[in-house]
């Protein structure tokens, strides 16, 4: 991307919140010929920046992401996103497993390095004194974990509307159905991309090209094994007025050692959240699948459906029930209102990247959020418009590099310690058939 030439032609193949904060910065900067393609407008249905809510913390073990995270946090916290951000404490427990364990003892070390604060909540008592609307058992003994009271949670689709209402007011393009819908690349001789093809009409010519996709990004060019693509579950159950007010101060809790996370009830739809953020199910790609790049792992399906599905695994259904018991018991076996699955783009060290891909000149990626990117939406356009005139600091740029050394190696993806529950495995093909 050439900084002194504002008029060249950007292509933002991906309208999830990576490719829309770019878009905004970048249009704010006075970039004029911007467009952004997906298979739907912004909040695209099966994406993992939309749905109704999406947690916003700052409890990070690494200093990098911890002060990055607190940065949004604050700006989350000022009038602009009043009507997105609803402040709410956070409780972390996961000392039912080592990496639980692990987890909260070097979270904890960064929170008390920054002299922010937080609870120490040494048994299930002290959390129930905290919170008596926690009526379940909670984690399994020796309970121990903490509560920070400077969280909150984000409505997802207003804050990704929002964006792109931005974006539109900035003057950036939008093109979307299968038209949006990229399917592959036309390159030169020397490897620079010249246009995108797409699933119908003729290929899409820009100078600078940002591959933004999620999930579906690894379909597109070679990832040297530095992303998989894996889905995780989640639930919604639909509560009474009388529930809404009962559990209205429900904190979110989130479990390490099983990977459960709950938001408080969202007041609009009169629905719980809650989910998994764990190893998740991965999707081999069919060979009758339109694919430009067949060496990637998993990958969900290309066309989307108007809303996700509502389906998860048998296996997946079973974890949120006994994470629902472990909190609210006396809700855990009501129907479900909808089963959904999320999916997330992982890499072996929960990184993002923001750089250049090694194959192509002009051809920058961004994203790999591995479940934790949403929370950075007000700040991660500066960091995108830094990476793609590489002058991000030198430890972000080293953090976030486009990395092929994973490409030679069996199993890299095992995680940067905030997993929990069974290991990841494949959809069997009733499963794949749901979807």
């Amino acid at each position: 991307m050439d900084p002194n030439h504002k008029d060249q032609r950007i292509v933002i193949i991906g309208a999830g919140v990576f490719g829309l904060a770019a878009a905004r910065q970048l249009a704010s900067e006075g970039y004029g010929n911007i467009l952004v393609l997906d298979r739907d407008m912004p909040p695209v249905s099966d994406g993992s920046s939309s749905d109704i809510s999406r947690m916003i913390r700052f409890d990070y073990a690494d200093d990098d992401y911890l002060s990055i995270a607190h940065q949004a946090y604050q700006e989350w916290s000022k009038p602009k996103y009043q009507g997105f951000f609803y402040p709410a404490p956070f409780i972390l427990t996961g000392n039912t497993s080592p990496h639980g364990q692990a987890w909260i003892a070097s979270t904890t070390a960064a929170l008390t390095r920054r002299q922010l604060p937080y609870t120490r909540l040494e048994d299930v008592a002290a959390a129930k004194q905290l919170h008596p609307v926690l009526s379940g058992t909670l984690a399994a003994p020796p309970f121990n974990g903490y509560l920070n009271t400077q969280a909150g949670w984000a409505d997802a689709n207003k804050a990704i509307s929002q964006i792109r209402d931005d974006c539109l007011e900035l003057g950036v393009s939008f093109l979307s159905g299968r038209r949006g819908t990229v399917v592959g690349f036309e390159t030169n001789s020397s490897n620079k991309i010249k246009a995108v093809r797409t699933l119908i009409g003729p290929p899409i010519e820009g100078d600078c090209f940002l591959l933004t996709a999620g999930a579906w990004g690894s379909s597109l060019v070679p990832m040297y094994n530095s992303t998989l693509t894996t889905a995780q579950v989640v639930a919604y159950l639909r509560l009474t007025p009388e529930e809404m007010v009962r559990y209205k101060d429900l904190p979110m809790y989130a479990n390490f050692s099983t990977g459960w996370f709950n938001f408080p009830p969202h007041e609009e739809t009169g629905i719980l959240k809650f989910a998994i953020h764990g190893w998740g199910y991965t999707r081999t790609p069919g060979s009758e699948e339109v694919l430009a790049n067949r060496s990637n792992l998993s990958a969900p399906p290309l066309i989307p459906p108007r809303e996700r599905r509502n389906f998860v695994p048998a296996d997946g259904e079973a974890r949120l029930r006994a994470g629902l018991r472990e909190i609210l018991p006396e809700l855990a076996d009501r129907p479900f209102e909808k089963l959904a699955l999320c999916w997330y783009t992982d890499t072996p060290t929960g990184d993002f990247i923001m750089d250049y891909h090694p194959d192509y000149k002009n051809l920058f990626f961004g994203g790999a959020g591995s479940g934790h990117g949403f929370k950075f939406l007000p700040v991660l356009g500066d960091y995108m418009s830094l990476a793609l005139k590489k002058s991000l600091p030198d430890n972000l740029a080293t953090k976030w590099r486009f990395r092929t050394d994973y490409a030679t190696r069996d199993d890299v993806f095992l995680g940067d310690g905030s997993r929990g529950g069974p290991v990841r495995r494949e959809l069997n093909p009733q499963e794949r058939a749901k979807l």
